[in-house]
């Protein structure tokens, strides 16, 4: 596609993306620069924050914008991500908030929300520019925190809604509730309530299971209990989870995705259940999550000889 084909004189509305990039590693400059070159080239617009175009050598015809906020996704029909795990959370924040779909690139180390890897720069800006590229909604978690009867924090998460504990020397009492029931109680130093998608994030370093992306679930993962029954609890996607903090404890702290923070007084109560709001990833290929899981970890699969034919 040439730029003339994507002109507004031509009656067609103009294409733009926005690119979020963590411009404090020398990759990523490298990275962030083909990749704007590469839309420019080939008749689409590029928005970039003003902060990261300070490290960019850009052309003239990037657009700047000043913050970091859902407006300045406006018009835009794509988030590029470049960077690791903290960007491209930082990526889905936005995505989010404007329902623009999020294209993560790899430049770290896992990168479980990334579509794509560092070597496959040219093939993004490809799929990018031909639209030969699919959306797909993935579940998030609105978290509610109650004391005394009053709603004291509201948040969200994409990969989980982590209740720890603050002094490293005790432990944090819970009490851990599903649909109204409770379920146990025990001493611990959190319990991480996660999302499919955060299955392979926190949740899963606390010992809890890996659950495929297209499984509607929530996960419910105690970490380093001090209990006989302390096992990860996976239920339905209309099921609302809750932790208590017993009275008697220690004040813990709130974390979800670990971004965004609050501290939670002793009886604060902390309510989970499935986001109103979805994050929209952009696919570029439909390789299966298994696959994905044995690249990302790198499984040992060799002798693996296949179903009989």
């Amino acid at each position: 596609m040439s730029s003339s084909e994507n002109s507004p004189e031509n009656g067609t509305a103009p294409r733009t993306v926005f690119l979020l990039a963590h411009t404090g590693r020398p990759a990523a400059i490298r990275s962030a620069e083909l990749v704007v070159r590469g839309l420019l080239r080939s008749g689409l617009g590029v928005r970039v924050l003003r902060a990261e175009a300070a490290d960019l050598p850009l052309p003239a015809e990037a657009e700047i914008v000043e913050e970091a906020t859902p407006e300045c996704l406006d018009a835009c029909e794509l988030l590029i991500v470049l960077g690791g795990d903290g960007t491209l959370l930082r990526g889905a924040e936005l995505a989010r908030a404007s329902g623009v779909p999020m294209l993560g690139v790899n430049l770290g180390r896992v990168g479980f929300l990334a579509e794509a890897e560092r070597d496959d720069l040219d093939k993004v800006v490809d799929r990018v520019v031909t639209r030969a590229y699919e959306v797909e909604e993935r579940m998030t978690l609105d978290v509610v925190v109650h004391n005394n009867g009053d709603v004291v924090h509201q948040d969200w998460a994409l990969n989980e809604a982590a209740v720890q504990k603050v002094s490293p020397e005790r432990m944090l009492e819970v009490v851990l509730e599903i649909d109204g029931r409770p379920v146990t109680g025990f001493g611990c130093d959190g319990i991480v309530c996660a999302t499919p998608t955060g299955s392979t994030a926190y949740a899963f370093s606390a010992g809890g299971p890996v659950v495929w992306p297209e499984v509607e679930a929530l996960l419910m993962v105690p970490i380093s209990a001090h209990a006989l029954f302390a096992k990860p609890l996976v239920t339905s996607p209309t099921s609302v989870l809750a932790v208590e903090v017993q009275p008697h404890t220690p004040h813990g702290v709130l974390w979800c995705d670990g971004r965004r923070t609050v501290e939670l007084p002793s009886g604060a109560r902390v309510e989970v259940r499935r986001g109103a709001v979805p994050v929209r990833l952009a696919r570029l290929h439909h390789a299966s999550f298994t696959d994905r899981l044995v690249a990302k970890f790198a499984l040992p699969v060799s002798g693996w000889r296949g179903a009989p034919h």
